[in-house]
């Protein structure tokens, strides 16, 4: 059933000529040929099987075959095929370009199908309601005001059918409707394939739209932002002052590496993320004391030797990485750790010719274990709510203008590093001119400097 459209170009002007539409589908058809055309078989897809999965590779060598035409016309083809969306990707569908290599794909069935009328009727469900703004939702009501009772029963129809498919169906069906609105609703600013006139000479896919991923790129900085903005230093106050102008070093006391009560902000960091965690050597201990009682203390003393190995001195580098493997790898090693198999072969590959970061591939598996399982543990256990339930809020030091301003005239400006090395310099070059020294001469002033020093016998 169709429904008909009082706008006399209403959706043509997406669509090219239905002739080439026409030869489109012909050479579809008989790509699907179970005999000569192009060979499908199941194909694993990250953790779920595809039934009727093609290469693209056997796509372009079939087209070059079929029509005796070169790899890069045949690749331009099948390019088009996937554009007009009879051919869809089974991993990157923001692209709609066919790679000549391994990538996966499917033909899409003729319901989606650009010449196929019905299907503006019928696919015009809940999905299409929810990415159209207001205004064309009320104009689209309007339209189709006679049906709209139909289009609800069908979409809720078809919303119960597909909570009931297997989860591969689920998979290839959801790459289906991914890919129609892919190419007949481009993102804004992209040129659409199915356009008339000379913006079908325009490949939408020869350069990648950035609008989406700045999109992504903002989110995540928002976000990034609206969670740090406590803690930065330029937007929230140090407590209990800032060092720098109270010259008062409360800050750097309460804050030190290995301080015994953190303060709270300090703890709050903690729970940001696995990296913060690590970060911080005060985090570092807490973590490591709630590893101890759970007894995998040994994966963070094997991320620990990992990063000493990766940032410590060349001499002692090839020392340390087989004491990290006796300690941790080796079989019957006394603190042993676990990882698979190809983790390990890789490691003990490197090992062979070790350097800094021959234990990269066992120390993100062990970060990545720790990360999914002991973290989420941690903020959930005893250990930490102790530590954030004893953790310190200073109070702020509240220095009047005159008191930051006396300060200011008694602080004095420290000597310059490059000016200490100098002098250091100058006093050996002094030493060393001055001739060799006299063993007695020295010895017997360091005893008459004791002797001066030491108090009398009555006193001690």
């Amino acid at each position: 059933m169709t429904i008909r459209n009082t706008e006399r170009d209403h959706g043509q002007r997406f669509r090219p000529r239905m002739a080439c539409l026409k030869k489109a589908e012909a050479v579809l058809l008989e790509m699907q040929d179970p005999k000569t055309g192009v060979k499908s078989q199941p194909q694993r897809l990250v953790i779920t099987t595809i039934p009727h999965a093609i290469m693209g590779e056997d796509i372009v060598a079939w087209l070059a075959d079929r029509f005796n035409i070169d790899f890069q016309e045949a690749r331009s083809v099948g390019c088009r095929l996937v554009a007009f969306g009879y051919i869809y990707p089974l991993s990157d569908h923001k692209r709609l370009v066919l790679k000549p290599d391994a990538s996966l794909y499917r033909f899409q069935t003729p319901y989606f199908w650009p010449a196929q009328q019905a299907l503006r009727s019928r696919r015009l469900s809940l999905t299409l309601c929810c990415l159209l703004v207001q205004e064309q939702y009320n104009h689209l009501h309007k339209w189709m005001n006679h049906k709209w009772d139909f289009i609800v029963m069908q979409a809720k129809e078809q919303y119960r059918a597909g909570k009931e498919r297997k989860k591969p169906d689920r998979v290839v069906f959801d790459c289906q409707e991914r890919a129609y609105w892919v190419v007949h609703r481009p993102a804004p600013g992209t040129v659409s394939a199915m356009d008339y006139g000379l913006n079908r000479l325009v490949d939408p896919n020869a350069v990648e739209v950035k609008g989406e991923t700045h999109c992504v790129c903002v989110c995540v900085l928002v976000k990034h932002c609206t969670t740090f903005k406590h803690h930065d230093p330029f937007l929230a106050p140090c407590l209990p002052s800032n060092p720098w102008v109270s010259d008062d070093a409360s800050y750097w006391t309460l804050n030190g590496a290995h301080v015994e009560v953190p303060t709270k902000m300090r703890v709050e960091r903690w729970t940001f993320s696995f990296g913060e965690l690590l970060s911080d050597p005060r985090g570092r201990d807490d973590f490591r004391l709630f590893l101890k009682k759970e007894f995998s203390g040994e994966n963070l003393a094997f991320w620990e030797g990992c990063e000493d190995l990766k940032w410590g001195t060349a001499a002692t580098m090839k020392d340390k990485a087989q004491q990290i493997y006796k300690t941790f790898l080796a079989r019957g090693a006394p603190r042993w750790i676990n990882i698979d198999g190809k983790t390990m072969e890789v490691t003990v590959k490197g090992l062979k010719h070790p350097h800094r970061y021959v234990l990269d591939a066992a120390q993100t598996h062990i970060f990545m274990l720790m990360k999914k399982d002991s973290f989420g543990r941690y903020l959930k256990s005893s250990t930490f709510k102790d530590t954030q339930k004893n953790a310190i809020s200073p109070d702020e030091h509240k220095f009047s203008p005159s008191q930051l301003e006396q300060n200011a005239k008694k602080r004095r400006p420290s000597l310059s590093p490059i000016a200490v090395r100098q002098m250091e310099a100058e006093q050996r070059a002094k030493l060393a001119a001055s001739g060799p020294v006299d063993i007695t001469q020295v010895m017997s002033k360091l005893s008459k400097q004791g002797k001066e020093v030491a108090p009398p016998a009555g006193k001690r």
